[in-house]
């Protein structure tokens, strides 16, 4: 017996990035080459051999009541900006919604570690007395899902998936099955991140895994070039909302896009390195293909990963070219951004939205020589007009999280 399945759309989007404030300004960011990479110029940086971060462009807390800002860890904060923002323009403030329909889906890769590490140094500096009582609350990893159930009533669910960097999108994959299932009517779906700190930074520095191009920041994210070094930490958030495509148009809600398919494997291999093969890389997109019903021709674009790490950057193209055997074209927006963590899938899925919305592919500005063998047809200074019939946004996380989302036109 066949099932069929619901169409799924996007209605609303949300961000909160190191291009801008909204979904406007990350787009219009995007699509100007714009960076939002800086060199760190704070005491504790100083010492670092990777001083470089893309930290939000606007403060989170700056669109937040004071009293309520102070009750949320800067993740938390930037997931409700974004989540706000996502349900507003989904219009649905005034609907008549079962509480028990709406569910909520965040990611993240850390939660709330800034909350907890300045604690720390509290409890050891002045004594436990000084240790905010809202301490733990706040570090959970869960807040943030919890703050937006709390903030829209969504009584379906709020879930958190902990996959590194693979998080945002694994939310996303999360809600599609939760709209398919029946469990829900609207999910609201993303991911979030903020642990730009002294801690976090040294511990990347010492895997080698950041850039230390710190005398230029704006070209220190180079995805696939023979030059890069190392990724550039970001924060921020990414927020979908997501609801079944006959119930968007009931109300007269224009959609997005189709979230159309995705895939979510693991490679068993390793803690941080890719599968040699990029095994587990290639079965998700080919699981969010099959679960899509699309073939490898129908896609016309990639959001790729791309963090700028040489091995990364190197098993993500093998992967590409064993799905793909046309010359898809190929974004990397971390260029731009850096690496949101747990944020990155969703944020670079609303990037993967609006290219089919608009029939554009991002460019990727920093990508000045592309390592030999590559083999793939990436975007460079420019943004590339095309048609876009379906596109994919894949997220990789240590540990060996693998998950890809597909996005077609209406």
């Amino acid at each position: 017996m066949v099932v069929s399945t619901p169409d799924v759309v996007v209605s609303g989007l949300g961000a909160i990035t190191p291009l801008g404030g909204t979904v406007d300004e990350f787009w219009a960011g995007l699509m100007a080459g714009r960076s939002g990479i800086r060199t760190l110029d704070t005491d504790w940086a100083a010492a670092l051999p990777a001083r470089l971060a893309a930290p939000m462009a606007v403060d989170p807390a700056t669109w937040l009541d004071r009293v309520e800002a102070r009750k949320l860890d800067r993740a938390m904060q930037a997931a409700l900006v974004a989540a706000r923002q996502a349900w507003a323009d989904a219009h649905l403030d005034g609907q008549d919604l079962d509480p028990n329909r709406v569910a909520v889906v965040i990611g993240t890769g850390i939660g709330g570690v800034t909350t907890l590490l300045n604690n720390h140094d509290a409890l050891h500096a002045k004594g436990y007395r000084h240790v905010s009582p809202r301490m733990v609350q706040m570090n959970m990893p869960n807040g943030s899902a919890a703050v937006v159930s709390i903030a829209f009533n969504a009584r379906a669910g709020a879930y958190t998936p902990v996959s590194a960097c693979a998080s945002g999108a694994e939310a996303i994959a999360h809600a599609l099955d939760l709209l398919r299932l029946d469990r829900a009517d609207v999910v609201i779906a993303g991911g979030t991140e903020a642990c730009i700190h002294p801690v976090t930074m040294a511990g990347f520095a010492q895997a080698r895994a950041m850039s230390t191009r710190n005398d230029d920041p704006h070209h220190s994210s180079r995805p696939f070039d023979v030059g890069r070094d190392g990724f550039v930490l970001g924060e921020g958030a990414g927020i979908l909302v997501v609801e079944r495509a006959a119930d968007a148009a009931a109300r007269g809600q224009h959609a997005y896009a189709r979230l159309a398919g995705a895939g979510i494997t693991s490679d068993a291999h390793d803690m941080v390195a890719p599968h040699p093969d990029s095994e587990g890389q290639i079965r998700a997109i080919r699981a969010a293909l099959r679960d899509a019903g699309l073939r490898p021709a129908d896609i016309d674009h990639v959001n790729a990963h791309a963090t700028s790490t040489p091995v990364g950057d190197r098993m993500e193209a093998g992967a590409l070219r064993a799905v793909f055997d046309h010359a898809i074209v190929v974004s990397a927006t971390k260029s731009m951004t850096g690496h949101l963590i747990g944020a990155a899938g969703a944020v670079e899925a609303i990037a993967t939205v609006l290219a089919v919305r608009n029939d554009i592919a991002p460019p990727t500005p920093t990508l000045s020589e592309p390592e030999a063998g590559l083999g793939l047809n990436i975007t460079r200074a420019d943004p590339v007009p095309m048609p876009i019939r379906a596109a994919l946004s894949d997220s990789f996380g240590f540990g060996g999280h693998n998950a890809a989302v597909i996005f077609s036109e209406l």
